[in-house]
């Protein structure tokens, strides 16, 4: 279902063409991360750390080497020194460089389960676990810090002597756990909540959660007698991973390329590096092609999951349901070293509301705890529940509808976000309006043990820089080169924008996502920023390639090239209906004459749009064990406008689920030492086919002015309600209220039994 703004008409954008690389993936052509395989290419295995915090006291590689078949061994003394060098990573800013080297191979001690200690190049996977089981490594084991409020702690154990805490911008005197201390806030906080009515507060926790992607990660590397290094892996950015290799080995980005192969699945989850630093390594030791692939247990041990969370809320409302004042304090894990996203946690808490006063306190707190990475929407989906399930808790005491309540409150053009940068055109009443007239929402719930939950969610999305190469070949179509690795399906919708702005079918574009050295830089593919950015190139390289090939009509027939009119694939002349061409015509004529008709076109677009989504969720709960069963879902979105609907769809619907996962059932579960003890599909419990019903989507478009197709990101928004929505509907099926992630069948149990009692 869609409802849309503005009636502009497109010839491609908004249609549902066949996917490029559908039946290369259908039929098992399509290459991934573990298919590259070369001539003498040995094998690759890592040893891992058995505890959450130790200090290394001597490793011994002496045996590993001498098995037969042993090529190689790595460890942390064959990184480069990066003590006090630090890495930009383009997206993820400047970052010392020696915690991304030191997470790669650990130098000093281990500071997770699962922490890369060294690593064993043979000539058959088999040979290189055993050899594994060679190396000889003491360790002084050190107790574990696992919660984030416990790791805040003065005088609790620190997991890195020099870590000081950058509060508001100054360096703390003292070693800390917390890495950073953020603010935002505006208005008189006292006064506002001195004028509110009603005032709530609570607590609510997120346990760290994994992405959950398909594909494990994989890597191989060839270094070359000449230094030259060639590298294969699943990568979510092909130019940040050349980035951080260059960075951590040491190598000049000139004698570096990096190839994506295709990604099983990523969500932000691959956009550091692992493993292939690692192989570049055993690569250049072996003088043979390394490959390093990860197994499931160590995906879950050793990458980087989203934060878990502390968030503590206060807010205020008068009678009428306006919002007065919010307090918030927002503590994210950031793993064994600093990153967590909690400045975009802050930045989306109360982004759907327009909130006069607030203060917004954000502390990144480092864990023995894998070094956490994005997470669609990182950050947001935490700090959005509380508010969320608050919102909920306040309409409940006002007896107001909840979606009016958001109505009352809801952002608008002109309004400020709490970094004080304004609003642009956005959505956001018109969602909630779509919500409201949804048949979900004006049907009856009707059963015992039911409830019906509402939630909104925001992100920001982003710009950065992208670049494509486009080529018009001799037949008329155009060989489109990207240099944003495809997730969900924008090799077409990149495709479709470069279609629709020179005035071919999408058929007629052949995209393929290129390597480092065949494109100009680009940034990763996360932020739900490909079809915005990329596609912002592909329109622009779509205009230069029609107006050369205008231009050359028009040196064909002797004419000026404002007579000439090219459209749906035909050139006429405006003045002599007798001059008529098609595009494949002219094509061929060009290679004929070898003139080559190209574009490379880089773009960094400033006027990002960002989203909103509105969620409704009914539920049924099992009162003996605390279930929750699903029975009906419906995701609201403002899309800006949908290049491909079924993506735009799908993109919704995938949020939607990995959201009830991180609702009901999905976390890390360990134990006092720091050890996972769910470290496999098996036991990590995510939603199935069986767990869900069909999930209904609603697409509005209300066009981002700064886009030429009025493109807003859409991957990440639908993550962000599941939480609350799902929350709500048990709070109304149970008339009980949780406030700890996840709401798993033996919490909810005992939160009813506790009701009772």
């Amino acid at each position: 279902m869609s409802t849309t703004e503005t009636k502009q008409q497109y010839k491609v954008i908004g249609k549902r063409p066949v996917r490029h690389d559908g039946v290369d993936k259908v039929t098992g052509r399509a290459v991934y991360g573990a298919d590259v395989q070369l001539p003498g290419m040995l094998y690759g295995k890592v040893l891992r750390s058995p505890h959450a915090h130790a200090r290394i006291k001597s490793i011994r590689t002496d045996k590993a080497l001498a098995l037969e078949g042993v090529k190689a061994v790595v460890t942390a003394a064959d990184l480069p020194d990066s003590a006090g060098r630090s890495a930009n990573l383009g997206e993820l800013g400047e970052v010392p460089l020696q915690h991304i080297s030191h997470n790669i191979l650990a130098s000093g001690k281990a500071l997770y389960q699962g922490h890369a200690i060294a690593a064993v190049a043979a000539t058959s996977s088999h040979l290189a676990e055993e050899a594994l089981d060679l190396i000889e490594v003491e360790y002084e084991v050190l107790p574990p810090v696992l919660e984030v409020l416990q790791a805040m702690q003065e005088n609790v154990t620190l997991l890195h002597d020099d870590l000081f805490t950058m509060e508001v911008g100054e360096k703390s005197q003292r070693p800390s756990n917390v890495a950073s201390h953020q603010k935002f806030q505006r208005g008189d906080i006292k006064a506002g909540f001195a004028a509110a009515d009603h005032i709530l507060e609570h607590e609510y926790r997120s346990a760290t959660v994994h992405q959950g992607y398909i594909e494990p990660h994989a890597a191989t590397a060839v270094w070359s007698a000449d230094g030259h290094v060639t590298l294969w892996c699943t990568t979510q950015g092909a130019f940040s991973m050349r980035t951080c290799v260059h960075q951590v080995l040491g190598i000049p980005v000139s004698k570096l390329k990096v190839i994506p192969t295709e990604i099983g699945g990523g969500f932000g989850g691959k956009i550091p590096a692992y493993g292939e630093p690692v192989a570049a390594l055993l690569a250049r030791k072996a003088g043979r092609p390394v490959k390093v692939v990860m197994d499931r247990t160590e995906v879950f041990l050793a990458t980087g999951p989203t934060s878990g969370s502390y968030v503590k809320l206060k807010m205020g409302v008068k009678r009428d349901g306006r919002i007065v004042a919010a307090e918030a304090m927002l503590a994210y894990e950031g793993g064994a070293f600093p990153g967590a996203i909690v400045g975009a946690g802050g930045l989306c808490l109360l982004a759907p509301y327009n909130i006069e006063n607030f203060v917004i306190d954000m502390y990144d707190v480092v864990v023995n705890k894998p070094k956490t990475a994005a997470y669609r929407a990182p950050g947001a989906p935490n700090s959005e529940h509380a508010t969320e399930a608050m919102i909920d808790e306040f309409c409940d005491l006002l007896k107001m509808d909840p979606l009016e309540f958001r109505l009352k409150n809801a952002a608008k053009e002109g309004d400020a976000q709490a970094n004080d940068v304004r609003y642009p055109r956005i959505g956001f009443i018109e969602t909630l309006e779509a919500a409201r007239a949804s048949e979900h929402y004006r049907s009856k719930l009707t059963g015992a043990n039911r409830g019906r939950g509402v939630a909104a969610g925001y992100w920001m999305n982003a710009g950065l820089t992208s670049s494509v190469v486009a080529r018009l070949n001799s037949d008329g179509t155009v060989t489109l080169g990207e240099g944003s690795t495809d997730i969900g399906g924008t090799r077409t919708s990149v495709a479709m924008q470069l279609a629709e702005s020179f005035g071919i079918r999408a058929e007629d574009v052949n995209p393929s996502v290129v390597d480092t050295d065949a494109v100009g830089y680009t940034e990763v593919t996360g932020g739900s920023r490909v079809t915005f950015a990329t596609g912002w190139a592909a329109y622009e390289a779509g205009q230069a390639l029609r107006s050369q090939v205008v231009e050359q009509a028009a040196k064909l027939w002797k004419v000026e090239p404002e007579r000439v009119l090219f459209e749906d694939g035909v050139f006429r002349d405006r003045e002599d209906a007798a001059k008529k061409i098609s595009l494949a015509e002219l094509a061929e004529i060009l290679a004929h004459r070898s003139v080559d008709i190209r574009a490379c076109i880089t773009v960094t677009p400033q006027k990002v749009g960002g989203a909103f989504g509105v969620h409704i969720a009914d539920v049924e709960m099992d009162p003996d064990t605390g279930k929750a069963t699903i029975l009906r879902y419906t995701a609201v979105q403002d899309v800006g406008k949908a290049v491909h609907p079924s993506y735009v769809e799908g993109q919704m619907q995938g949020g939607v689920v990995q959201g009830i996962g991180w609702a009901l059932n999905e976390e890390y579960v360990y134990n006092a030492e720091g050890r996972m003890l769910n470290a496999s599909f098996l036991d990590y419990r995510m939603p199935t086919s069986l767990d869900l019903p069909m999930i209904e989507t609603i697409i509005v478009e209300v066009p981002n002015p700064g886009h030429p197709y009025g493109v807003r990101g859409v991957g990440e928004v639908p993550i962000v309600p599941p939480l609350a929505t799902i929350a709500n509907a048990i709070a109304h099926a149970t008339g009980v209220r949780l406030y700890e992630l996840p709401m798993s069948p033996p919490r909810v149990v005992k939160a009813m039994q506790a009701k009772t009692k």
